[in-house]
């Protein structure tokens, strides 16, 4: 899963990607940056 990394402000492939439920319901996933290891975010992913 290809995400957003605002440290190294590029997309990058999300390492220990996994998904989870957001508390509206919405699906997302999480992971961390390979590079940086920053936290990584994406909304809808599936």
């Amino acid at each position: 899963m290809e995400a957003y990394c605002v440290k190294c402000k590029q997309k990058r492939e999300m390492k220990d990607a996994k998904q989870v439920t957001m508390k509206n319901g919405k699906s997302a996933m999480t992971g961390s940056c390979p590079v940086c290891g920053t936290k990584m975010f994406k909304i809808g992913g599936k």
